[in-house]
């Protein structure tokens, strides 16, 4: 063959095909590299399917499974035709000849290089935009199962007349229908559009017609499809009114319709809908007419309509009529608001009463009955749950491979006389970092579980001002174990990490005397690895190679993973949003994680957004504690369901709480049989559920605007309220809820209460006190009370409260005097708010925090009650005794009107030996101070306190100057 390359002839060099075996190896390699991208994507689908089969839900992961699938491949190939059918269209309908322009002869060499491969070209096309679609879709999921099975609210929206489930379950379907039509079309315009401008039957710069008959004709009737899609969104625009969101100068988060949206905007979007719908009857007749004259007028008086009516007119009725008058005009839409939104929040209940929260004793009589009704009024909560974590660490882990929240939680239990008493409990959970020796096995075959449960009083401390267990030691021993119970904890907050039980390898565990011993897991939970396409999968999935290999799996081993009780609940009830605090009781033999779960959705007519992250953060909320889909907005939220989580099985169970509401039936009827009824809950479980604070905490942001049921008032904004920020700490964020038993004033007898504080907008003075009744037990389970404090006679506010305890200058020595023991800190515990009598009480515990010691010890408690001088004192006991006159104040304080005095001291005390009293006390408080010994000092104290009034008496009755 003749030299095509144009340089000297010479020696060639003959590259020849590879050889069978070079070619057979990169055929196996290639199959190989197949097969494992296949058995990747294999893993993870099986290991999901193991896990869900686990935990028996696996209708949950089938239903969800096949509902995605079904809707990835109906979509993805509803699109995939819509674009295919319409590049097939448009290539069918080309042109026989090309016009002779350079533009054409410049298309030629692309349609000559797209020839061979227009089959392929066109399946590629279609294929991609339907996979596309159909990824999309899939994840509609949620929005398709509501649909179909919405269950009616039973109320309507007061402008439509529909029923409020049209709003939360229909419009999302159609809006979602909607912007899929609206891709279809664009993509098959777009894709059309290209197909005839490549094959000349559109020509932007050849002579003659732009575009032929044929492409005018498809590329109208496609116009003609959106312009039709746009009158549909108009339309559903007119309902979608109802749950906009827009500004109002009193709630930000304002939903629903207003004066303008129901006079300007709703008559605009009906007369919009009908233009549009004349204008795709015009694009349609395109198709006989064979011209774009009418079509793109029409489209061009659509555009201008949309301004006008649209934009223009709404603008005008704002400026000129709503503006000069805007509270009148907008009352009644407010009224339905307000109706709304207290509605979608269940606060529609909550009582508002007046209280004057300034009385004060004004004598003997009055002060002792006050001194009473303090002591049966509230169970005060001494031991914070937020403070005394590292005092359970230090005391209680025993071991360093265990570990405590650093936010316990509060339950009740009864003591040894049958009474409930509030208490502070936690879990001792596995901590993996303080495993002694790292390693693969003894990361997840030997140090598998947590073990026991640690409790103490509320409102009780111990020696030395430490917790009063109840239940402690390891393993526990106590109260709660007095039925034995199943102290073994392989699920919790804390356990994030996988372990392998139940094989050859033991597990690390402790006998009842507390010595070291073998174990291996009994229980059913996890997945069984005997299988070994199960330790492969999960090799691939968790990324271990050693899971397929090693011999400390056999055939009875079961991997244990997705061990939070959140992550646990959220994966068989995705559906669900999990509250952020979920928290351990013994029932029945068993430690159970119980789990509040809410119903939302942000479809609710005329009720007002917010945003669950927002609104539950507050001075304790972290990345443990945060609300799962804090991100999310809603508008209507339910505690529907309580779960429980086993803690040594895993089990999970779900229990229809709120049996009213629509949003859970609507879910009941698209996974059945996953969510078991009220009546399945049993007594002993019913003891420890709770009204959950997450729940509270949404209501109570806003009642701090929705309280106010007047809509001139509301307007206004001159009742609304703020929630205080936490005055114990200097995060500057909001005051969380507590719980605590106490007995508002309509109410007979204590109660288990979730309570908080109120300020007006931006004072500091207390705007009003909420209780929500928290004990699941009680009829009154959930009423919703708040005091409304007077605005013309100010009460301190939590803020006030604490630097009136800061400031004063008695009780700022003492604690100055306990700083000094080695450079201790001190940590306020939780400033505890309390009606009583027509005035409040507030109580906050005083830790202390050596510098040498790890955790804190309450020693003084801070009481203030109304006006009268706040006062620190070694017990509430004390503090209550001195605030309301019972006995003389240790520190120095005065005694408040009406207040009793000390006893005389004996008549023949003489002046010298008081002083001598009080001089050895001195010394022996020093020699204490010195040894850092803080229960010495502070008996020392008295002593030189005491000595001290002695002297100034027996001074005074012998007439000398006392010193």
């Amino acid at each position: 063959m003749p030299d095509r390359g144009g340089g000297p002839s010479g020696p060639r060099i003959r590259v020849g095909r590879p050889s069978r075996r070079i070619r057979t190896l990169l055929m196996t390699l290639g199959v190989l590299a197949v097969l494992a991208m296949l058995f990747v994507m294999f893993a993870g689908f099986w290991t999901d399917w193991l896990w869900y089969r686990s935990v028996h839900y696996s209708s949950v992961f089938t239903t969800t499974l096949w509902t995605k699938i079904g809707l990835f491949f109906a979509f993805g190939v509803v699109m995939a035709v819509a674009v295919g059918v319409n590049v097939w269209l448009a290539h069918r309908l080309r042109p026989p000849l090309s016009a002779m322009s350079m533009e054409q002869q410049s298309l030629d060499r692309y349609r000559m290089g797209v020839a061979p491969f227009k089959k392929w070209a066109l399946i590629a096309i279609a294929a991609v935009v339907g996979l596309i679609a159909g990824a999309s879709a899939s994840g509609e999921w949620q929005t398709w199962l509501q649909w179909v099975n919405g269950v009616p609210f039973g109320k309507k929206d007061p402008q439509f007349g529909m029923d409020v489930a049209f709003y939360a379950f229909d419009l999302p379907w159609y809006r979602f229908l909607l912007s899929f039509g609206f891709a279809a079309a664009v993509l098959s315009l777009v894709a059309a559009a290209l197909t005839h401008y490549l094959y000349g039957g559109l020509r932007l710069t050849s002579p003659g017609s732009r575009a032929t008959a044929a492409a005018t004709g498809h590329l109208s009737v496609l116009l003609g499809i959106f312009v039709s899609l746009k009158a549909i969104a108009y339309w559903l625009d007119r309902y979608g009114l109802a749950v906009k969101s827009s500004g109002l100068k009193s709630a930000d988060n304002w939903t629903g319709l207003r004066y303008v949206d129901a006079n300007a905007y709703l008559p605009a979007k009906t007369i919009l809908f009908f233009i549009a719908a004349i204008c795709a009857v015009l694009f349609f007749a395109t198709l006989w007419r064979r011209t774009w004259q009418l079509p793109v007028i029409g489209f061009g008086l659509m555009v201008l309509s949309a301004i006008l009516i649209g934009g223009l007119y709404p603008a005008i009725v704002q400026k000129f009529q709503v503006q000069p008058n805007e509270q009148a005009k907008e009352a009644p839409y407010i009224k339905q608001n307000i109706k709304a939104t207290r509605d979608a929040y269940d606060i529609q209940g909550s009582e508002v009463t007046p209280y004057k929260g300034n009385d004060k004793p004004t004598g003997k009589d009055d002060s002792q009955r006050l001194r009473d009704d303090a002591d049966a009024t509230a169970s005060m909560r001494l031991l914070d749950p937020n403070v005394v974590s590292p005092a359970f660490q230090q005391q209680q882990q025993v071991k360093g491979y265990y570990q405590f929240p650093s936010t316990l939680d509060v339950d009740r239990y009864k003591d040894q006389d049958g009474a409930e008493q509030d208490t502070v409990i936690g879990l001792r959970e596995l901590n993996i970092a303080g495993i002694p020796e790292r390693n693969w096995i003894n990361d997840h075959f030997k140090y598998t579980h947590g073990h026991g449960v640690v409790a103490a009083k509320g409102t009780e401390t111990g020696e030395g001002g430490g917790p009063k267990y109840t239940e402690s030691g390891l393993p526990a021993k106590g109260q709660l174990s007095a039925k034995p119970y199943e102290q073994r904890v392989y699920y919790g907050e804390k356990t994030t990490q996988y372990s392998i039980v139940g094989g050859p390898q033991q597990e690390l565990d402790y006998s009842h005397d507390g010595t070291e011993k073998s174990y291996s897991y009994r229980g059913n939970s996890g997945v069984s690895l005997a299988n070994p396409i199960n330790r492969a999968a999960y090799a691939v999935a968790f990324g271990e190679p050693q899971i397929l290999y090693s011999g400390a799996i056999g055939d009875h081993s079961r991997i244990l993973y997705n061990r939070t009780p959140k992550e646990r609940v959220e994966s068989v009830a995705p559906w669900l949003t999990i509250d952020g605090d979920a928290y351990p009781a013994v029932i029945d033999g068993r430690i159970k994680w119980i789990v509040d779960a809410y119903t939302t959705s942000n479809g609710y007519p005329y009720a007002s957004r917010t945003t669950l992250g927002d609104t539950t953060a507050d001075s304790l909320t972290d990345g443990q504690r945060a609300v799962v889909a804090q991100q999310n907005q809603v508008n209507y939220i339910r505690n529907s369901v309580k779960a429980t989580v086993d803690a040594y099985d895993g089990s999970v169970k779900l229990y229809q709480w709120d049996e009213k509401d629509p949003v859970l039936k609507t879910w009941m009827k698209a996974f059945p049989g996953t969510v078991e009824k009220k009546s399945a809950i049993s007594p002993s479980l019913k003891e420890h559920l709770r009204y959950p604070q997450d729940l509270f905490k949404v209501q109570r942001q806003l009642l701090t605007t929705y309280h106010v049921t007047d809509p001139n008032t509301f307007y206004t904004g001159s009742e609304r309220w703020q929630i205080p920020s936490d005055p114990t700490t200097k995060s500057g964020n909001a005051v969380p809820p507590y719980y605590l038993s106490m007995k508002m004033p309509d109410q007979k007898g204590r109660a288990f209460s979730l309570t908080t504080t109120f300020t007006p907008n931006k004072r500091e003075n207390l705007g009003a006190f909420m209780a929500v009744d928290a004990d699941a037990t009680s009829g009154d389970y959930g009423r919703i009370r708040l005091l409304k404090l007077p605005s013309e006679t100010p009460v301190p506010g939590p803020q006030l409260v604490q630097s009136k305890f800061n400031s004063d200058p008695v009780i700022a020595n003492e604690l100055n005097v306990l700083k000094k023991f080695g450079d201790s800190e001190i940590e306020y515990g939780n400033l505890l708010t309390v009606p009583l009598d027509g005035g409040l009480l507030y109580v906050e515990p005083v830790y202390l925090r050596g510098a040498n010691t790890n955790y804190p010890l309450l020693k003084k408690v801070l009481v203030s009650y109304g006006d009268s001088k706040p006062v620190l004192e070694d017990s509430l006991k004390d503090a209550l005794d001195v605030v309301f006159g019972k006995k003389a104040a240790s520190t120095g304080t005065e005694h408040p009107p009406g207040g009793e005095k000390g006893k005389q001291p004996p008549s023949d005390q003489t002046v010298q030996q008081a002083l001598s009293d009080a001089e050895k006390a001195y010394e022996e408080g020093e020699k204490a101070l010195g040894q850092r010994d803080l229960a010495g000092y502070d008996e020392a104290k008295k002593k030189l306190k005491a000595a001290l009034d002695r002297a100034a008496k027996a001074a005074q009755k012998a007439g000398k100057p006392g010193s």
